[in-house]
């Protein structure tokens, strides 16, 4: 009886370790999005990314990637506007979801750094290397893992930089 009682604290111990790990992770992302000048937010898919048509900016569609999202601390709806060009797969004519925005799934737990606006989220991508401000902040968009730790940033490619004039080489 003894063994079972001490495996069950040691299991309890175990959880709260792993709950005050994820809730420290969260918390350190949360302070890197401030320091990059963004607003953090976390949530669930509640739909499969889809493409909807942009501007053209020299001859690059500015197509974004939408998915709807559900907050995790308010259960409110989120439109999360996701720009193609940061795709590592993003093709220029191609009018399709970019890799890796296309593996994201519905139920997929996600992580986001950019600006809100009424309804939504933007700019969940990285800044080129700017000083992040509030209307520039150094965004991203991350799949979570069951035990709380972030991906990579799905919109980290600096490839289509050169598109902004302060980015130009």
């Amino acid at each position: 009886m003894n063994t079972l009682r001490h495996f069950h604290l040691g299991h309890a111990a175990l959880c709260a370790a792993v709950a005050s790990a994820t809730n420290c992770a969260f918390a350190d992302d949360a302070a890197d999005c401030q320091a990059a000048a963004g607003t953090y937010l976390t949530g669930v898919a509640q739909s499969a990314p889809k493409f909807v048509h942009g501007k053209s900016r020299r001859g690059v569609e500015l197509s974004h990637t939408h998915i709807t999202l559900r907050g995790d601390a308010d259960s409110k709806t989120y439109d999360i506007a996701v720009d193609n060009v940061f795709a590592s797969g993003y093709l220029r004519h191609q009018r399709v979801v970019p890799p890796p925005l296309d593996g994201v799934k519905k139920g997929d737990h996600l992580e986001l750094c950019g600006i809100p606006y009424q309804g939504g989220m933007h700019w969940v991508h990285t800044n080129c290397g700017d000083q992040p401000t509030a209307q520039d902040p150094n965004g991203w968009l991350k799949e979570l893992a069951t035990d709380g730790s972030a991906g990579e940033n799905l919109e980290g490619s600096t490839k289509y930089c050169y598109l902004w004039p302060k980015n130009a080489k």
